[in-house]
């Protein structure tokens, strides 16, 4: 019986000790900025008010030489649409430079760190309209507004995209139009949140990802509060895209995968969960 006592001790004492060490692998909770890649800026910031909040923040200029995107393609023939994988693993097969969570997708359950769905390889369904090297493959829900990327230009629309694109994937709901929050509901949920933005011109992008379910670190936003920091960006619209413990923002640093943020799937810090599709940037390195 001690036998069994000392080895759940020391079994407890090691998950306590691993904990520990991923709580401490996230970013630091202090304001950060550079310039990641030709084009791509990073800015993180550390806020106290009205809550622990880390938010972070990468511009992409369009108009900057070899700007590209990639949406996870789909795959013909299987079950479901795609196969899901991490947002850092989707960087690595593709070879991006940045990459993010993108769009919502069932089946999904997260009841325990051992009970998930879906795991790494696991067929699942995008929701809403996915687009990848000018290929539909995705439908559902046309009514789900989506990013829209082609030719230097991008555009978020409500429903199809335009003719001619050659990335696209949906969320929901629009964030902002015309500058303005459309988010009329000031209370709600905190979660971790993750969206894109654009300018009224088409050519400036932000990705916004807000990391939560992390007390005294960052404990999330409500989609109002999310509409209203990518306003005060200046973007002219913008869209949310899957949250929660999806939310990941990794890049290419020196041959490895950098995650940026903290992502918190299963409630278990840094570790990212196997998604559905994702947005990527290919870019140049710095001069």
């Amino acid at each position: 019986m001690r036998v069994f006592l000392r080895i759940a001790v020391w079994l407890i004492g090691l998950i306590l000790l691993v904990y520990v060490v991923l709580l401490f692998s996230r970013p630091p909770r202090t304001g950060y900025q550079a310039d990641l890649f030709q084009g791509v800026t990073y800015t993180r910031l550390a806020h106290s008010q009205p809550r622990p909040l880390m938010v972070h923040i990468v511009e992409i200029d369009l108009t900057a030489p070899d700007i590209g995107f990639f949406v996870t393609p789909g795959e013909a023939g299987n079950e479901l649409e795609v196969s899901a994988r991490t947002t850092g693993a989707f960087l690595k097969e593709f070879d991006l430079q940045v990459a993010v969570n993108g769009g919502f997708f069932d089946p999904f359950h997260a009841r325990a760190p051992w009970d998930y769905y879906p795991r790494v390889g696991d067929p699942v369904n995008v929701r809403g309209l996915a687009i990848s090297d000018g290929q539909l493959y995705s439908t559902d829900y046309p009514q789900n507004p989506a990013l829209c990327l082609s030719d230097g230009l991008a555009r978020i629309v409500q429903g199809a995209c335009p003719e001619g694109t050659t990335q696209g994937l949906a969320g929901n709901p629009l964030l902002v139009r015309d500058g303005a929050s459309t988010i009329r509901q000031r209370q709600g949920a905190l979660h971790p949140r993750t969206s894109v933005a654009v300018d009224k011109a088409g050519k400036r992008l932000w990705l916004v990802v807000i990391d939560g379910r992390q007390d005294y670190y960052s404990e999330g936003v409500t989609l109002a509060e999310l509409a209203d920091i990518i306003v005060s960006l200046g973007a002219d619209t913008a869209l949310n895209l899957d949250g929660g413990g999806s939310t990941t923002l990794a890049i290419a640093s020196g041959g490895r995968t950098r995650v940026l943020n903290a992502p918190i799937h299963t409630r278990i810090p840094m570790r990212q969960r196997p998604i559905a599709n994702h947005l990527g940037i290919y870019a140049q390195p710095l001069e």
